[in-house]
């Protein structure tokens, strides 16, 4: 070690700035610097600052891990620094560090060189999601042979931005990070650092003064609520065995086939009263939840959103790391498990996806930089005042990279077979919500957010050419022409849209005393005006059972027998209505209350056969929606679908019938009173025997078990245009299905 430079290049303004981590560059000063020369050797400064440090070593790092020397602590904060001559290379040397009477061996982190190439840094820049996925958050790699974690986060605006976490005691001084000029990105790497270990990012804003921590943006894993740091991800990939699924599921998730739907909120779909109402975990999920969807012949299920949330009432529609199944249910790998589960039992898996705001956490994305980095700054284009969150500034390249980012990587990394993208209505419009003067035009003096629907086409672009067989769903509440048109054909893009229409009208006339409805008919028929204008998803999800909306059953009218035998009725009425069926939890068995996230759906009502009738019927109405082409093979064909009784609104009756491209034929036949309709003639599109697949009044759905006896036969008579007929029985609030045979 020489004598001769005790201070090792640095100066007083060095020491001070590096100290109080306040440094403009900390790698131009800290770690191996080639110092001066000895005869023909070269020296090598070396700098560490280690507050906390009794003293720091220097060891070969050959093999031998010889001491070499022991640096100076030239500031009791812990500053030390030495040259050292004869070193083959500068970087060939380990640290041993004293942490009073602790001894750590390790590499040091100012020894090397950049981590991210230029290129991936201009593809951020360039709104390229791929270079977020590569580049962004804690990845476990190998640097010049050396296993630890290169950590970078975008934030171009801050002054300063350290790494800090459990194995640097959370101190900002020890991991001030590099910053790439050209994109606005920090990196640094962690030696010998793995899987595991917490952390978030301490950053001094532009006018100097250090933000609350931030957790990552970008990180695959994180605590679990409340506590709010980010967690380095195992990188190493899941081992999947749902081959057989991935090959098929773009021809199983097609507009011709059947998709019914299942929507959970995870948390609450099954507590575990005898251990303090805890929710399952993903793999308690994958043995219960699994089965129990399949068995009820649901072909999907679909999660509330699942990117981690810091607060439970939101429902997970606050999210704040978007790349990160919630630590509610377990490490990301059991999420993994979970899908790779339902894939080998043949059921889908959809999660809700929020590109369209995100809370105002002080540990989140809120100014992150110390400046509006990911939302707007103006909050006429940046706040919800409706939800109290902040609003993705979608015209950022940066910001719309890390948000298609986050989508592929639901669908690569963990193979979920859709995305459902909540709250499209509210990005599309730059009115939404707001009153004359609260909303900023755009540059053609419109309320239509182009920022936004050039996002949104991006997105199901890229989802469409890198994701085989993948969908997206729109939840979008407004007339917007062409959501599920083509891209190229200027469209959206997206793959279904939620009939909010439908869902709205149907459930107005169902809650209706039957002897007004009479005056309702036309919600019930409106819907096929515009069936076909988009392709459909027939929502009865969360939204309509919660705020004092009720329950489903809560909204039948009528005494408890009607209720039920309403609700009964309805649902078949939906599962044979042209569009892609989706029920929330707790629907498919007549939940009695509304939604409550803190509590489950009420099982024990199954004790109940009213309610066990119910779910029976959601059953077989997938048993036959299913098997029966007619019923979904034709969803977006107008020629799929005739009315045979549209108009009969003194008896609130319906009939249609639905068509395959092969001639089978199913007829539904709705009697939306409580009054039996005996000889009630109904034209048939062909002669013979019809099957009655389904009655919704039979006794073994709690009904009176008014019907046709399982069958009738077309008479050569004809009625409603049509050359067959039959007379038939309806049952009292009931809908029956009849096959072909």
């Amino acid at each position: 070690m020489s004598e001769h430079h005790p201070f090792a290049g640095l100066d007083a303004a060095d020491i001070e700035a590096l100290v109080h981590a306040r440094h403009g560059d900390p790698f131009a000063r800290l770690g191996p610097h080639a110092f001066g020369t000895t005869g023909a050797a070269t020296a090598t400064a070396i700098r560490v600052m280690m507050p906390g440090a009794t003293a720091v070593h220097l060891l070969a790092r050959d093999g031998s891990e010889a001491r070499l020397s022991t640096l100076e602590k030239i500031h009791p904060d812990g500053l030390f620094v030495g040259v050292q001559e004869g070193l083959p290379d500068p970087r060939a040397y380990l640290l041993e560090i004293d942490w009073s009477g602790t001894p750590q061996r390790t590499e040091d982190p100012y020894s090397f060189g950049a981590l991210l190439s230029d290129s991936a840094l201009h593809q951020l820049a360039s709104s390229d999601p791929a270079a977020v996925l590569d580049s962004l958050g804690a990845r476990c790699i190998e640097v010049d042979g050396v296993p630890g974690v290169r950590f970078a986060v975008w934030a171009p605006n801050a002054r300063r931005v350290s790494v800090v976490g459990d194995f640097n005691s959370w101190d900002g001084r020890r991991h001030v990070m590099r910053l790439r000029h050209s994109a606005g990105v920090w990196e640094f790497f962690v030696p010998r650092l793995g899987p595991g270990a917490r952390y978030k990012y301490e950053i001094v804003a532009p006018d100097g003064h250090t933000l609350p921590l931030k957790a990552d943006p970008c990180a695959w894993q994180t605590e679990r609520p409340p506590a709010t740091g980010s967690v380095v991800a195992d990188s190493r990939p899941f081992v999947w065995s749902d081959q057989a699924w991935m090959e098929k599921r773009g021809a199983l998730q097609a507009i011709d086939r059947p998709m019914s739907i299942y929507e959970v909120h995870a948390e609450s779909w099954l507590r575990v009263a005898e251990d303090g109402r805890r929710s399952l975990n993903w793999d308690e999920m994958a043995d219960r939840l699994v089965p129990y969807a399949k068995g009820m012949g649901f072909t999907h299920v679909e999660f509330m959103p699942i990117a981690e949330y810091p607060f439970g009432g939101s429902w997970g529609y606050q999210p704040l790391a978007l790349f990160a199944p919630s630590a509610r249910f377990g490490p990301p790998e059991s999420f993994a498990r979970f899908v790779d589960r339902a894939h080998q039992e043949g059921l889908g898996v959809l999660i809700d996806w929020v590109p369209a705001h995100f809370p105002n956490d002080a540990h989140g994305m809120i100014a992150f930089d110390g400046t509006p980095l990911y939302e707007h700054a103006d909050p006429r284009e940046g706040f919800h005042k409706d939800w109290n969150t902040m609003i993705y500034n979608l015209g950022r390249n940066e910001v719309a990279a890390f948000l298609h980012a986050s989508a592929l990587s639901w669908l690569t990394r963990y193979h979920v077979d859709g995305l459902r993208v909540d709250a499209v209505a509210s990005m599309l419009y730059r009115d939404y919500s707001r009153e004359a003067g609260e909303w900023v035009p755009n540059v053609y003096g419109g309320r239509e957010n182009l920022e936004a629907i050039a996002f949104l086409r991006k997105l199901n672009a890229e989802v469409a050419h890198h994701v085989q067989g993948a969908i997206t769903i729109a939840e979008e509440s407004t007339a917007w022409p062409g959501v599920t048109a083509k891209v190229a054909d200027g469209g959206l893009g997206f793959d279904y849209k939620w009939n909010m229409g439908w869902m709205h009208d149907t459930l107005t006339y169902m809650q209706h005393d039957p002897i007004h409805r009479r005056y309702h008919h036309h919600h019930m028929t409106f819907g096929m005006i515009y069936a076909y204008s988009e392709r459909f998803v027939l929502p009865l999800s969360h939204d309509e059972v919660v705020y004092g909306k009720g329950s489903l059953l809560g909204k039948m009218p009528g005494d408890r027998w009607q209720k039920f035998a309403n609700l009964r009725a309805y649902l078949a009425f939906m599962w044979t209505h042209p569009g892609k069926k989706l029920l929330f939890m707790g629907g498919e068995f007549g939940q009695l209350a509304e939604f409550n996230h803190d509590e489950s759906p009420h099982w024990h009502l199954l004790d109940d056969p009213l309610h066990g009738g119910v779910q029976k019927v959601v059953r077989d109405l997938n048993r036959v929606y299913q098997n029966e082409t007619a019923l979904h093979a034709r969803d977006t064909d107008p020629g799929g679908f005739e009315w045979l009784i549209g108009d009969d609104s003194a008896n609130s009756v319906f009939a249609y019938a639905r068509h395959d491209f092969h001639g089978r034929a199913a007829v539904t036949i709705c009697n939306l009173t409580p009054v039996p309709r005996e000889h009630y003639r109904i034209g048939l599109p062909r002669g013979g025997r019809w099957i009655e697949a389904m009655n919704t009044d039979a006794g073994v759905y709690g009904g009176s078990n008014v019907g046709n006896s399982g069958m009738i036969y077309a008479e050569e008579t004809s009625s409603h245009g049509k050359p067959f007929s039959a007379p038939l029985t309806l049952p009292p609030l009931g809908t029956v299905i009849l096959i072909a045979e």
